[in-house]
C-alpha cells in the first residue's frame, strides 16, 4: 500500500487538478478527466501535463485535451 496522487498542471506549471491523493494497494487502475479544474471550472483545449506519484516513483506524461 503506497501514497499515490496524480496531479493535472498546465504548460505554465499551473497545477490545473488533483485527480487522486489517497492511499492505494498495487494493481491496474483507470482514470478519467472531465476536463474541469479544481475549482469544477471547464478548462480551455491545449497540451497539459499529468504527474503521477506513487511511494518513490515518478512519472510525467504530457496530453493533449479537446473539448
Amino acid at each position: 500500500v503506497l501514497p499515490v496522487k496524480l496531479e493535472i498542471f498546465n504548460v505554465l506549471g499551473q497545477k490545473v487538478r488533483t485527480l487522486i491523493q489517497a492511499t492505494q494497494p498495487a494493481g491496474i487502475y483507470r482514470v478519467s478527466w472531465d476536463g474541469t479544474d479544481d475549482g469544477r471550472r471547464l478548462v480551455s483545449s491545449g497540451i497539459y501535463i499529468y504527474r503521477l506519484k506513487a511511494g518513490d516513483f515518478v512519472d510525467m506524461k504530457r496530453m493533449v485535451f479537446l473539448r
